[in-house]
């Protein structure tokens, strides 16, 4: 048996920008992803997907070599690992060219939660498969492989995209104040493919890229919580001018006393709240349950 595993992740800074050349400030979570590869002498690929409650959400047979999908539960997902697969082997044309064999995935977060399950999906299969994973993500999901990039990080990084490779930093990033932070899940789940689709549509002018990048090194050497909050703030604020929308604080949390910044697509998964002691409660009070704090999320 064989078996990889890949980090979850979330995007501080930079998010959209980073679609544009702006470095982002991304962060591995301490939750992930493992794949168990298991050989067998069968022209069968038997795929079993397992939740963080230990539930199986997917199961789907694909036939070997040609990866036909003969059985499945959820014919969608199915036709895109099939996809998945058919690219690892333009990649390998060796990859499971004779024998298959069965594949458990198993997940550490909540699916809907938005941490990654695709991103550490793709880092697995690659790892596995000895591919390339922004090859493969850019040829089956798409984005920016900021997510990829953080899959097998030990720390955080600021991440900007470059041909042909992105370039990645290892960034020293422990803030102070962390006790003090709080990833909030707002459970509005956005499909990030359209988003990102909607905003190749956006002109933004070079001074917004550089703008960004100087934003997110100024979250990452913040010295002060007032100061971390007050960059928070800035990028929140240009990020909602450049996209023509609401802060989030602005729709949801206008009597919040800290701040409040979007991650990801703007409005579906978590947002970072930034306060003291009695936020989770605020949060819970209005409606929004999973408060995870930033020490039990970061690797």
């Amino acid at each position: 048996m064989e078996e990889y595993y890949s980090h979850g992740k979330l995007l501080l800074s930079g998010e959209y920008m980073v679609l544009r050349g702006a470095k982002a400030l991304a962060i591995p979570c301490k939750m992930g992803q493992s794949l168990k590869f298991t050989p067998q002498e069968t022209a069968l690929l038997k795929w079993q997907s397992w939740d963080h409650n230990g539930q199986l959400w997917f199961s789907a047979d694909f036939s070997v070599p040609d990866f036909e999908i003969l059985n499945t539960d959820t014919p969608v997902m199915a036709n895109r690992l099939a996809q998945i697969l058919k690219q690892i082997r333009l990649q390998k044309n060796t990859f499971l060219k004779e024998k298959g064999g069965t594949i458990a995935t198993q997940l550490e977060f909540d699916r809907h939660w938005g941490l990654g399950s695709s991103s550490t999906l793709i880092s697995n299969l690659s790892q596995w498969s000895k591919t390339n994973p922004y090859l493969l993500l850019e040829n089956s999901f798409g984005g920016s492989g900021y997510d990829i990039a953080c899959a097998t990080a030990k720390k955080p990084l600021v991440y900007q995209m470059s041909n042909p490779v992105p370039e990645i930093e290892e960034v020293e990033f422990d803030p102070s104040f962390k006790s003090n932070l709080f990833f909030v899940y707002l459970n509005q789940k956005k499909n990030s493919s359209i988003a990102v689709q909607q905003f190749k549509n956006i002109e933004v002018s070079p001074e917004k890229v550089l703008q960004t990048s100087a934003l997110t090194r100024q979250l990452i050497h913040a010295k002060t919580q007032s100061d971390f909050e007050l960059y928070m703030m800035q990028h929140e604020n240009l990020l909602g001018e450049i996209l023509g929308l609401k802060t989030i604080k602005e729709i949801y949390f206008q009597d919040y006393q800290g701040a409040v910044k979007s991650l990801g697509a703007w409005g579906g998964d978590f947002v970072l709240a930034s306060g003291d002691k009695n936020t989770p409660d605020y949060f819970k009070e209005k409606g929004f349950k999973v408060v995870v704090p930033y020490e039990e999320m970061v690797y």
